[in-house]
């Protein structure tokens, strides 16, 4: 497989490939990572508050470094360092259980270090927050540049990242050398929507979907009539769901398809396939507001796209990686068949060629990132070159 193997399990190589594809230092990584490589022996959930110190360590010095360069006024240079104490904070805290001790403070720091860390290296990267029932969705806003009224895709996150880590895929730095926004969005059971202010996951997705819509629709700078919308991993549920029941959509695509997740939780009762984040019952009870497991059951009873990918009537790109070890490329096919009244429609399995074989591309991002860029360029009235 491609993905970097250092630990002998899959769930923590997974959040080590994705903190090198968000930007992190493979030195910083050895550090962080040669302490704890034991502790990762005794299973998946055993060793994450190891796993957390060492990483929170690694921050907090670079935190203290940034501060160094702040001193003598050299913004540009702790900007750096602080968006990657960021990640390595939002790394760590992903791997806790629902309630470890230290959780909650280390994903106040992680955004601390991210809004001072994107204002110092002057990213394009505005936070706003967006009216939904219940609260409000955070998001951050990357602006295509140019005049005039711009195409917008909303991006959403899977079952276990945030926002920020959306933004680090760098999807929205694709998107904006295309001439196209994008908004990259805390829905509900992810990010700070869930973490402040406990807002579970819900398989109806248009609800918060298009209130971005509604949202985005009254800001002068886009173009009402060319927005779009992606997910990663589970956002391959939520995105083709919103696009199929909120109409102003113009266009969709998904990283990673995720067609009937209702059927992969029973595979995983069975131990079939890999889980993306330790403690993994205890997380999807926390993300879906569920008491116990027969609550979590008949919660996530809807997460599935049989019945509702023919819905969809604008193009549609599914994307997926032929090695995934969560969720089976089998996936794929079914919602691209399912896609009967699209006027466009398309399939791409990354493969061993490229890469981007793992799930969303864990082990190279570029490739899908890039392809779905292209795709919205094409579908939004972009520009790819």
């Amino acid at each position: 497989m491609a993905l970097f193997q250092y630990f002998p399990n899959y769930v923590w190589n997974l959040s080590l490939a994705i903190a090198l594809e968000s930007g992190a230092r493979i030195g910083e990584i050895v550090d962080m990572c040669q302490p704890i490589r034991d502790a990762a022996n005794n299973g998946t959930d055993a060793g994450t508050a190891e796993f957390l110190a060492e990483w929170v360590k690694m921050a907090d010095k670079l935190i203290g470094l940034a501060d160094e360069d702040e001193a003598k006024g050299r913004t540009l240079s702790a900007g750096t360092k602080l968006q990657r104490a960021a990640l390595y904070l939002f790394t760590a805290e992903r791997m806790q259980g629902h309630g470890h001790p230290g959780r909650g403070e280390t994903f106040a720091k992680a955004r601390a270090a991210f809004e001072k860390g994107t204002a110092f290296a002057r990213e394009n990267c505005e936070r706003v927050e967006i009216p939904i029932d219940g609260g409000v969705m955070p998001a951050l806003y990357t602006r295509a540049p140019g005049h005039g009224p711009k195409p917008v895709v909303v991006y959403c996150n899977g079952l276990d990242s945030c926002k920020e880590l959306l933004f680090w895929s760098r999807l929205p730095h694709a998107l904006a050398a295309r001439g196209i926004s994008t908004l990259c969005v805390d829905q509900p059971g992810t990010g700070e929507t869930l973490r402040l202010q406990g807002l579970p996951a819900m398989p109806e997705s248009e609800h918060w979907a298009s209130k971005a819509v509604d949202w985005l629709e009254a800001r002068a700078e886009i173009d009402p009539k060319r927005i779009g919308m992606t997910g990663i991993s589970l956002g391959g549920h939520y995105a083709p769901r919103a696009v199929a029941f909120e109409p102003r959509f113009a266009s969709g695509a998904v990283w990673g398809a995720n067609h009937n997740w209702a059927e992969v939780q029973q595979k995983r009762l069975r131990r079939e396939g890999e889980n993306p984040v330790p403690h993994y019952w205890a997380h999807v009870r926390w993300v879906f507001g569920a008491s116990d497991m027969d609550d979590f059951f008949r919660r996530a009873e809807g997460m599935t796209l049989n019945g509702v990918m023919d819905r969809i009537k604008v193009p549609f790109l599914v994307t997926h990686g032929a090695e995934d070890r969560q969720i089976s490329v089998d996936y794929a096919h079914q919602s691209y068949d399912q896609l009967t009244n699209s006027p466009r429609r398309e399939l791409r399995i990354f493969t061993a060629r490229e890469g981007g074989v793992e799930h969303v591309g864990a082990d190279n991002m570029s490739f899908g990132r890039d392809y779905i860029a292209d795709w919205f360029a094409d579908t939004l009235g972009g520009h790819t070159g």
